[in-house]
C-alpha cells in the first residue's frame, strides 16, 4: 500500500518518534509503514487521518 506519510510527516518537521508518540505507536512502526513494509490496520488508519485532518484516501493508496 502506497502512502504520504513521510511527507506529511516532513510537512510539520516531526520526527518519526513524534508521530509515534502522537499515534501511540513505535517508531518502528511508523518506519515499517512509511517504507511499505507494513500497513497499517483500520483503527491506526483512521487515528492517522483524524491527526492530519485528511480522509485516508488521501493518506493511503491501493498500489494497483
Amino acid at each position: 500500500m502506497k502512502n504520504r506519510l513521510k511527507i506529511l510527516r516532513a510537512e510539520r518537521d516531526w520526527t518519526q518518534a513524534q508521530l509515534a508518540d502522537a499515534l501511540d505507536v513505535s517508531r518502528q512502526t511508523i518506519n515499517a509503514i512509511e517504507k511499505g513494509k507494513f500497513d497499517p490496520s483500520l483503527p491506526l488508519a483512521f487515528k492517522v487521518s483524524r491527526l492530519f485532518a485528511l480522509p485516508i484516501e488521501q493518506i493511503f493508496s491501493d498500489e494497483s
